[in-house]
């Protein structure tokens, strides 16, 4: 189990997903380091304002403490009085057109350690993606890269993934998906630290081949103020979901992690309205219809 290899490659995914965005807007992210006073810290790079991006930020952070959150000991209680390390990348892109769709990433690595017992370690993450309008090509190309990504290690990885993503990123309380999906797996240590980090790296190295084409097929298509409300309508579902299921949010507030970073992912304009239903027919009603269902976007 090498840790500072996993280090390694997590904060030279953050350079490169960052050099791609700034390329993509234009503009430069603000670096931000940080320390945490209970162990560790990380490096959160915000981009507000931008050409393409409305807000976006790319997080690296590795903290430690001496006993692991409820958040993480829920469901596994044997990590109960065990001293923990985490570290990862987290990041959520919101863009300005309501044609390009927010997406998310996350790739993660946790170590759970106590003395006289073999350490439990584990990898998790994935990425999904939040459109507004719905364009058939877009979650095809989304899917198709995903399912590559995750083909060498196996042929049922991609529809595991796949199915693990479309559950856990589901608000019960609207009884609807936030997005179309993608990848999303945890508690990740079957055959070996060797496999599980080449797996974890395959997800971090393809999430911008799966999102800039789609980003440069949206950006220019033209938006008015319609299209612009139904984007922050749309935009409250995803903090509902952040702020009342998110497990990674959970656990960085449960662990007294950096709250600024932490909330990073919620977008700067959100509007709530009530009991608001989009009219029949619409292209807004045909994302909550058609496109926020499960399906096999790879064989559309």
């Amino acid at each position: 189990m090498d840790t500072d290899a996993v280090k390694t490659y997590l904060l030279g995914l953050q350079d490169a997903i960052c050099a791609e965005f700034e390329d993509l807007d234009h503009s430069r992210f603000i670096t931000d380091s940080w320390v945490r006073q209970e162990g560790g810290g990380g490096r959160s790079r915000v981009l507000a304002g931008g050409e393409l991006i409305e807000k976006g930020g790319v997080n690296f952070s590795h903290v430690m403490g001496a006993s692991m959150p409820g958040s993480a000991t829920h469901n596994r209680p044997e990590l109960a009085g065990r001293s923990f390390q985490a570290m990862g990348v987290s990041l959520v892109i919101h863009p300005n057109n309501p044609y390009v769709p927010t997406s998310h990433a996350n790739v993660r690595f946790f170590v759970a350690e106590k003395e006289g017992e073999a350490p439990i370690w584990w990898f998790g993450g994935g990425y999904d993606l939040t459109p507004y309008y719905g364009f058939d090509e877009d979650c095809k190309h989304w899917h198709e890269t995903a399912k590559a990504a995750c083909a060498p290690f196996g042929d049922e990885v991609y529809s595991e993934y796949k199915q693990w993503c479309d559950a856990y990123f589901y608000l019960p309380h609207r009884n609807e998906a936030r997005g179309v999906g993608g990848l999303f797996f945890d508690d990740l240590n079957s055959g070996g630290f060797d496999r599980c980090f080449a797996l974890m790296r395959a997800v971090g190295d393809s999430y911008m081949p799966a999102y800039r084409p789609i980003v440069e097929r949206r950006r220019h298509q033209v938006f008015d103020e319609r299209q612009k409300d139904w984007q922050l309508y749309r935009r409250g579902r995803y903090v509902e979901f952040n702020l009342v299921y998110d497990r990674g949010t959970l656990f960085g507030l449960q662990s007294n992690g950096r709250t600024e970073s932490i909330l990073m992912s919620l977008p700067p304009l959100v509007r709530w309205e009530y009991a608001y239903k989009p009219p029949k027919g619409s292209p807004e009603s045909e994302l909550v219809t058609y496109y926020l269902k499960p399906r096999d976007w790879v064989s559309a």
